[in-house]
C-alpha cells in the first residue's frame, strides 16, 4: 500500500468476545488496515455496517438474534458492493455454499486466523475471492468448478507460485509420477490447455489465489 492510501477498514462480528479482542491484535501492528467497528449479532452488524462504511466486514455465521448468513443477505442487498469475509469453526460444505451464495467473498475457518486472516482481508479488498484450502475443494465439486479434490488444489497453488513437478513433489513428500497425474486430473476437469491455463482459470474461479 503507498503511503497516502488510507488504511483498509474493518468490521468484525461475532458473538464470542475472544474472537474480537483476538483479531484486534492481530490487525494492530499493521499499518494498511484499520479497525473500525464491532458487532456481536447480526442485527448490530447491519446497524454497524450503515455506522462505519467498512471496506471489509469479518463475518461469523452462527450468533444469536440473527445469523451470519441473515446478515449478510440484509447488508448485501443494501449494501451491493460490500466484501464480506466469513468465519466460522466449521469446514462444511453446505456452510460454504449458503455464504458464498448469500455474496461472501472470503471463507476463512477460525483456527486459520493467526496464518491467513491479513492476506484474506488484502486479497478480498483487492477484488479477489478467498476461500480456505478445504472449503475451496468443497466449493470447487459443488458448484461445477472442475470438482477438484483438496490435494489437486494444493498442486495448483504450488503451480501457481511457480514451482515445477519436481519441486511440488519434493513440497508435498509424494513422486513426480504422483504429481503429473495430478497435474493431468486438474488439466482435466478445469478444461485447461495447459499449467499456466489452468492457474488462470483457479484464480478466476476463486479455487486458489495469490
Amino acid at each position: 500500500m503507498s503511503n497516502d492510501s488510507p488504511p483498509i477498514r474493518i468490521l468484525v462480528v461475532d458473538d464470542h468476545q475472544l474472537i474480537r479482542v483476538g483479531i484486534a491484535t492481530l490487525l494492530l501492528p499493521e499499518s494498511d488496515i484499520k479497525l473500525v467497528g464491532e458487532a456481536s449479532n447480526g442485527r448490530e452488524a447491519i446497524a454497524k455496517f450503515r455506522e462505519c462504511d467498512p471496506d471489509v466486514t469479518l463475518m461469523d455465521l452462527q450468533m444469536p438474534e440473527m445469523s451470519g448468513f441473515d446478515a449478510i443477505v440484509a447488508i448485501r442487498d443494501e449494501f451491493l458492493g460490500a466484501r464480506i469475509i466469513v468465519l466460522t469453526t466449521y469446514t462444511g460444505d453446505i456452510q460454504a455454499l449458503r455464504a458464498i451464495k448469500a455474496g461472501a467473498q472470503g471463507y476463512l475457518l477460525k483456527n486459520l486466523l493467526h496464518k491467513e486472516l491479513l492476506q484474506t482481508i488484502r486479497a478480498v479488498h483487492a477484488g479477489r475471492k478467498a476461500l480456505a484450502a478445504e472449503v475451496a475443494a468443497q466449493v470447487a465439486e459443488h458448484t461445477g468448478e472442475g470438482g477438484l479434490t483438496l490435494k489437486e488444489i494444493e498442486v495448483l497453488r504450488l503451480i501457481a507460485a511457480g514451482n515445477a513437478n519436481k519441486e511440488i513433489a519434493a513440497q508435498l513428500s509424494v513422486t513426480e509420477e504422483t504429481v503429473k497425474s495430478r497435474v493431468k486430473n486438474i488439466l482435466d476437469k478445469l478444461g485447461a490447455n495447459d499449467r499456466t491455463h489452468a492457474v488462470t482459470i483457479g484464480l478466476k474461479r476463486g479455487i486458489i489465489d495469490l
